[in-house]
């Protein structure tokens, strides 16, 4: 671990405007990888016929290994700038790729949107740009990719930039002025770590320089704990040791903590990470931890933990906006997709489709609309098949977010607006 403060990084963007190359190079600049490691995907690319793929390949050897089941050590996705310690969450490109983006067990605090220079403004910058939105990813960097396919032309440059201007202030994100073009090209090098001379036009940060001027979120430890948990384990003659991150408050060992919705109440004995003895535990802190008095079996993920005197939330129904990112058909009241909210899985049915928005806007197109589809936004009422954890986003966004999933695809996304609490609890 690095002394230096830490910040979740995600990578999004359409398909192939080279996120993987754009991370490969990073991880390259920053001395993650080697020139021998190179030299390696170099001659496995040219064995496969994708020569210059070399940078992407970094990420792809991950994905792939990890797919083959060979553990990785996560190093390989950690990098450092002078400031600060970064955590790349999942590789771009990844099939589960919005799955994680959104229930990933760490939350991105910025983003970096890859614009090809060549293609401009395509689906999945759109829907990207919208997800970030949604999930409440407050900082963002623009990288316009392939300035090397561009001819390093200031005109390309500028246009895309004034299309992922417009893009963006038609969703709805403020301060769009405020956010950082950098003109970039992964697969040559130029400005992402060091000036480049072939755009004497551009004075701004590098790539690199730009991620130095995001600021770290503030840590939300003035509100209670919550911590969704992610694993529990039994350890011989230690007991009960649930596993999650803390999302918000803090954690100390002698607490008194209940875990909903089971309503089990237990004292922590003990806190470790990364096999270290805490004596406190903060929000971005992934945790094992020991608990007094509470069987293995009363546990499970998506139990959210929370102090006896403010226990979590736990719900029988919620109202959210959602958007519908892909379906085939038309959505209608009764549709019981899985929704991942935190660390829990739970099928939940679509009762009550309040209103549609224009996404553009913002502003209501119709009230109580019969059916939704790909590319709405609408106001839902949601019932989940059984009692589930889960807050308001305006009160703790970490728990008050999910993803829609039905037949492996993300459907959807969407934040909590209110919640209905379950009774007795």
């Amino acid at each position: 671990m690095s002394d230096k403060p830490h910040m979740n990084l995600i990578f999004i963007g359409h398909v192939d405007h080279g996120k993987s190359t754009t991370v490969g190079r990073l991880l390259y600049e920053t001395h993650v990888i080697t020139d021998r490691d190179i030299q390696r995907y170099k001659e496995l690319t040219q064995q496969m016929n994708r020569p210059t793929f070399e940078f992407a390949f970094v990420m792809d050897q991950l994905k792939e290994e990890r797919e083959r089941g060979i553990t990785i050590d996560i190093m390989h996705r950690d990098f450092q700038t002078p400031k600060y310690y970064f955590t790349i969450i999942d590789a771009p490109g990844h099939r589960d790729f919005v799955k994680n983006m959104i229930t990933g067990a760490s939350q991105a605090d910025a983003a970096v949107l890859v614009v090809s220079a060549v293609d401009g403004v395509q689906a999945q910058t759109r829907e990207h740009a919208i997800l970030a939105n949604v999930l409440g990813i407050a900082q963002m960097i623009v990288g316009v990719n392939k300035m090397d396919a561009a001819n390093y032309d200031q005109k390309k440059f500028e246009e895309a930039k004034a299309n992922v201007q417009q893009l963006l202030k038609s969703l709805g994100y403020r301060n769009v002025d405020a956010i950082n073009f950098v003109p970039y090209s992964a697969l040559a090098g130029d400005n992402v770590a060091a000036k480049s001379d072939k755009m004497p036009w551009y004075n701004g940060p590098t790539l690199l320089g730009s991620l130095d001027l995001l600021t770290v979120p503030a840590k939300p430890t003035d509100k209670p704990l919550r911590l969704p948990i992610q694993d529990v384990y039994s350890i011989s003659g230690f007991g009960t040791v649930p596993v999650g991150r803390v999302e918000t408050g803090v954690m100390k060992p002698g607490d008194q903590v209940i875990i909903m919705p089971s309503g089990a109440k237990a004292e922590v004995k003990s806190i470790e990470m990364h096999h270290q003895q805490l004596q406190k535990a903060e929000p971005g802190d992934n945790v094992g931890f020991n608990i007094k008095g509470v069987d293995r079996k009363d546990v499970k993920r998506g139990d959210v933990v929370g102090p006896t005197s403010n226990p979590p939330m736990v719900v029988s129904e919620f109202k959210a906006q959602i958007i519908i990112l892909h379906h085939q058909n038309v959505i209608a009241k009764g549709y019981t997709p899985v929704f991942h909210i935190h660390t829990a899985q739970i099928a939940c049915t679509i009762t009550d489709i309040l209103e549609k928005k224009d996404p553009k806007t913002g502003q209501v197109l119709e009230q109580n609309p019969e059916t939704i589809k790909t590319g709405d936004i609408a106001i839902v009422k949601i019932k989940p098949t059984k009692p589930i954890c889960a807050e308001k986003y305006s009160d703790f966004p970490q728990l008050g977010r999910f993803a829609i999933r039905d037949m492996g695809e993300t459907v959807g996304a969407g934040v909590i607006l209110d919640v209905t609490p379950a009774q007795g609890k």
